[in-house]
């Protein structure tokens, strides 16, 4: 009976798979996350046999996950790599920043002892073992990179080999005692007694960051380059024949790819010369070796103990993971075990959340493998299950961009001018080989004789000779350079002070400026604080007045609000002596223009009035002449002045006339009666000294409303005053009846309204005809006129009034003669 058991992976990756596809999908999230300074761990998991190594190296033509992430890795950061030696490790985890003389000799003093592998010139010349790994089509690159900063590479290589961890790229020294390693990497003497190569231990950085103490760190600037020293450690992992595999790895082996990054100074021009600025991280590749049955590889002695070490390091794997798992899951807090593994130990930091992590399940379909596979496959998918955080990304530097382009363009321009006036183009790189030419030549540092006792001498006087000029070089630079540096501080301080000085004038306007929005505003505020306060001293002064009896318990509250008040009233009565002469100057002013008006009005009435006058008196003695025969003669009105210009006559027929005097009257609102009123004239109403004035006898005159008053009174009249739309004062009289309130207090209801509008003559409307024949002048004219002639003064009650609509009183000043 055949049974099936199903597992939930991210993605699967078929037969058919290539590895650049597995590159796309696996790798390149974490070579993107390396260069944007975050680590990664990636590492193939399986069973022996299951294609572990074959994924992580790959094959000529089809390079695997390793030299694809290189390959990434230095197309992308190619242009702006630093020279070598510039940065430099610490041996403490971390990076250290050199200035460009003391790379420079590290570089030389490299180059005399021949241990620094050089950059293949072509794919050509590189190892056949490794050539053609990666074709030009499948070549990558990371978008986004930092141009304003300085990269450079470092690889290690280390193998955990029985829970101990060896480095793959320590150099052994050349000791005439002992023979060199054989082909298996292994010291062997002449008795055939095997030395163990020297193991190293892990330690903590500053940052709590697992390392390798004392392992070899290489500079590599090209992919061949990195992977010629790849496969220089590879070339010394132990691997063995079992009956499983005929290259078994009998180790797991960590290729560690260090980026260390700083950004460029302001001038764009070399490294930022701060240790604080640079920027460390790593992406750790990890091939583990396969778990195997004894059972089946039939393994004894050493190979033996090789499969019980690896297998007791993936257990301790698994074990992890599933401590990780529980705390996350049912939120308990277990310790986990890393200490128990080298492997876990050494990453112990991306399990807790120092980077991203990534497995690469490897499945070999064969049957004989079906248990191991399916304990493969239950432990990768509960690694998915675990969840860890993720570090923030911390800020390098507060320059500017575009440093590099900014210098790149500055060398090149000056590259051009120095060209067009035929001096040397290379002006920056001469004086440094200037100086490297005098400096002394290193003797050859080759001791093949234990008594020769010339060379070392030799060497030490060299070199100390070169470190005295270098000395004396250093003396000259930093003399021209703070030469140059106080010119450049002079120069600054010049140009600080005076922009410092357009600075303070700036300022000091602007402080002008706001000074007098400043005052204007308080000047706004104060007028209205003004009116505020007028009125809540009113208010508080009338609250007090009737409340001072039945108040006697908060006479010491009322007593510290007056004294605020008084303040108040203070900074009133400033302001109110400050805008006295404003307003008295105004009102001034106004009473002449209006003086001025007036007079020229009443002027041009008095003279209009005359020759009315003067046409009424020509009127009067031609129907006194027509009527002498019929009637007896009455009394005459005595005749105006002689000195009058006759006024013509009017063609309409003229009223009968009277002899009565007209005399102005007071016109008796229709307020008046038997009730008691309330008369309310607000202080600031203007006296227009009118004929017709509201008179209401027996009333109580108030200017503001009283509640005693009101209590007295049965009706209530406001006079209101506004300027209507021909500009002239309009008065309203508003009426309203007194109602008692449940309360016991008074209410005003409102009943009707009064206008009185004073309204300067204009043209008659009504227009006379004229008799265009002299002589017949008398004999035409009628014997009335209009009213409109003989009116200077009209009061209109409008609709609504209690006298009713169309009622009208007119009255005319008389006027003496000028």
């Amino acid at each position: 009976m055949l049974k099936s058991t199903q597992y939930s992976f991210k993605k699967v990756f078929g037969i058919k798979t290539t590895q650049r596809e597995l590159f796309e999908d696996v790798a390149k999230p974490l070579v993107d996350d390396l260069i944007h300074c975050k680590n990664g761990l990636l590492f193939t998991y399986g069973v022996t046999g299951s294609g572990k190594t074959h994924t992580m190296t790959g094959s000529p033509g089809q390079g695997g996950l390793l030299p694809r992430s290189l390959d990434m890795i230095f197309n992308s950061i190619g242009p702006y790599q630093a020279k070598r030696f510039v940065f430099k490790p610490d041996e403490k985890n971390g990076m250290e920043v050199q200035n460009q003389v003391d790379a420079l000799l590290e570089r030389q003093k490299r180059e005399s002892q021949q241990s620094v592998p050089k950059t293949p010139s072509s794919r050509q010349k590189v190892d056949p073992e490794f050539a053609d790994m990666i074709s030009p089509e499948d070549a990558c690159k990371c978008e986004g990179v930092d141009e304003d900063s300085s990269y450079s590479v470092f690889v290690s290589y280390i193998e955990i080999y029985n829970n101990y961890i060896y480095d793959l790229l320590e150099e052994a020294p050349f000791d005439p005692i002992k023979p060199k390693w054989n082909g298996g990497g292994t010291p062997l003497r002449t008795n055939t007694e095997f030395i163990a190569p020297q193991s190293k231990i892990l330690r903590e950085d500053q940052n709590h960051n697992m390392y390798v103490a004392g392992c070899t760190e290489l500079e590599v600037k090209s992919t061949e380059e990195a992977f010629e020293v790849f496969w220089r450690g590879q070339k010394k992992r132990r691997i063995a024949n079992t009956q499983l595999n005929r290259e078994s790895s009998r180790s797991h082996s960590v290729f560690i790819i260090k980026l260390a990054q700083a950004p460029l100074d302001a001038d764009g021009d070399n490294v930022l010369q701060d240790k604080n600025q640079v920027n460390v991280s790593q992406l750790c590749l990890v091939d583990l070796a396969g778990s195997e049955r004894t059972s089946r590889t039939r393994a004894e002695g050493s190979r033996l103990r090789e499969a019980g070490n690896i297998n007791q390091s993936l257990m301790t794997l698994r074990t992890c993971i599933e401590v990780l798992r529980e705390n996350q899951m049912c939120g308990t807090n277990k310790m986990v075990p890393y200490r128990d593994s080298k492997v876990t130990h050494l990453f112990k930091n991306y399990f807790d959340g120092e980077g991203k992590v990534r497995m690469v399940v490897c499945v070999n379909p064969k049957a004989d493998d079906y248990e191991e596979t399916m304990l493969v496959m239950r432990f990768a998918e509960m690694t998915q299950e675990v969840e860890v955080a993720r570090p923030v990304d911390r800020p390098i530097c507060g320059f500017a961009a575009g440093r590099r382009q900014r210098n790149q363009a500055f060398k090149e321009e000056l590259s051009r001018r120095l060209e067009e006036r035929g001096g040397p183009v290379d002006g920056g790189i001469a004086p440094q080989k200037k100086i490297l030419q005098n400096l002394p030549p290193v003797p050859s540092c080759e001791i093949s004789d234990p008594s020769d006792d010339l060379t070392l001498p030799r060497v030490i006087e060299c070199m100390e000779k070169r470190m005295k000029m270098r000395q004396m070089f250093t003396e000259e630079y930093n003399k021209a350079a703070n030469m140059l540096k106080s010119m450049l501080q002079d120069l600054d301080g010049k140009l600080l002070s005076k922009e410092n000085f357009l600075h303070e004038q700036r300022g000091k306007l602007g402080e002008k400026d706001k000074m007098i929005q400043n005052q204007k505003n308080e000047i706004d505020r104060l007028e209205k604080k003004s009116k505020m306060l007028e009125y809540k001293i009113d208010i508080l002064q009338k609250t007090t007045n009737i409340y001072e009896e039945d108040k006697r318990s908060l006479q010491q509250e009322l007593d510290s609000r007056e004294h605020r008040l008084q303040r108040e009233l203070s900074e009133k009565k400033r302001m109110e002596a400050r805008l006295h002469g404003m307003v008295s100057d105004e009102k001034l002013r106004w009473q002449k223009e209006c003086e001025r008006r007036v007079n020229a009005k009443e002027l041009e009435m008095q003279n209009k009035l005359w020759v009315k006058d003067e046409k009424l008196k020509q009127l009067k003695a031609i129907v006194t002449e027509t009527k002498t025969d019929s009637r007896p003669e009455k009394p005459q009105r005595p005749s105006r002045e002689k000195d009058r210009v006759p006024a013509k006559r009017s063609a309409s027929p003229s009223p009968v006339p009277t002899t009565q005097p007209v005399r102005p009257m007071h016109r008796r609102s229709h307020s008046a009666g038997a009730e008691r009123w309330v008369d309310h004239k607000p202080s600031t109403n203007v006296e227009l000294d009118t004929v017709m004035q509201p008179n209401v006898p027996k009333a109580i005159k108030v200017t503001a409303p009283s509640e005693k008053a009101l209590s007295k009174c049965d009706k209530y009249m406001l006079t209101h005053q506004e300027v209507a739309s021909d500009g002239e004062i309009q008065t309203k009289l508003i009426k309203g009846d007194v109602i008692k309130t449940r309360g016991g207090g008074q209410a005003v209801q409102f009943t009707d309204i009064e206008t009185l509008k004073q309204e300067t003559p204009v043209a008659p409307s009504r227009k006379r005809r004229s008799s265009e024949t002299g002589p017949n002048q008398d004999d035409k004219d009628g014997d009335w006129t209009d009213v409109e002639t003989r009116c200077s003064v009209a009061v209109e009650m409008r609709a609504g009034s209690n006298l009713g609509p169309g009622y009208q009183h007119h009255g005319y000043p008389k006027r003496r003669k000028p």
